[in-house]
């Protein structure tokens, strides 16, 4: 059966890093939920805005596969760019929304565990110093009616270079957010905290680029793995996004990604029949 992670918060974990800068990740055995079916991944895997792009759970879904080769795993996109936890409160459409996802993915899958990412909608004095508590009830009602008291939560700090760009004036308490963060991971069991240091954004210092969401989807495979809270970068944390890329691809793989650039316009007919041929793929 399909293990399956639910995917919420706002931007970061929907995914802002350009699709170019990095490269793919196709694997057949990485499905994503879309319209109540499992289909194989390809990104951006959320489209809660015109500027989805790569997120973390890609890397995350292929660090996963790559240690329970013969399983597959399945996506559930819930973020929603530009929310704030108010806006993700019990019984809102966001939560409401996240949770007929879930039960949706649960007819068909077996729910593993919950990746979370938000706070820079939250970065202000007002709203930063009561975070965790706020924080606390929806995930304490999120498990509930999924029946997972248990069930894993993976958390991410959010990026410490949010004041240095265009936007910079807006959330000038990110580092209390990161603190509340920290404090409801380590007086909670079954949730785990992920740094963000040494992670780089793109030019709005708002989104981290492509790269670092490749390195964070690997820290919160890790810290779902081991069951702890990674709190500085390890050091092979980059050679394992190399390995998801150097990963040879099944025949069904190549033929899905030349089906995926002729349909999307990117090659002509001929020039698909030709790398059909090829590989060997009638």
């Amino acid at each position: 059966m399909i293990q399956s992670f639910l995917l919420i918060g706002q931007s970061n974990m929907a995914g802002r890093g350009y699709l170019n800068d990095v490269p793919q990740i196709l694997n057949e055995n990485i499905k994503v939920l879309r319209n109540g079916r499992w289909q194989i991944m390809f990104e951006p895997i959320h489209n809660d805005r015109s500027t989805a792009g790569v997120g973390l759970s890609s890397s995350f879904a292929a660090s996963w596969q790559a240690h329970n080769k013969e399983l597959e795993i399945g996506l559930i996109p819930c973020a929603d760019g530009g929310t704030s936890l108010d806006d993700w409160s019990i019984g809102g459409a966001l939560f409401d929304h996240a949770v007929a996802q879930a039960k949706l993915a649960m007819r068909s899958s077996q729910l593993a565990g919950i990746l979370w990412h938000q706070g820079e909608n939250d970065s202000f004095a007002h709203t930063a110093a009561h975070y965790a508590d706020k924080f606390e009830k929806i995930i304490t009602e999120l498990r509930s009616q999924l029946d997972a008291p248990h069930l894993p939560l993976i958390i991410g700090e959010i990026g410490n270079f949010l004041t240095n760009g265009l936007y910079g004036q807006y959330f000038t308490s990110y580092p209390k957010v990161n603190e509340e963060l920290l404090k409801y991971a380590q007086s909670h069991a079954h949730c785990y905290y992920v740094t963000a240091k040494n992670l780089t954004a793109n030019e709005d210092q708002l989104h981290f680029d492509a790269k670092s969401q490749r390195i964070l989807g690997v820290r919160y495979y890790e810290a779902f793995a081991k069951l702890q809270h990674i709190t500085t970068p390890f050091l092979n944390e980059k050679a394992r996004v190399e390995d998801l890329y150097t990963r040879p691809m099944t025949e069904n793989e190549n033929k899905l990604l030349l089906q995926h650039r002729f349909g999307s316009g990117e090659i002509s007919q001929e020039e698909f029949l030709v790398k059909m041929k090829a590989l060997g793929i009638s």
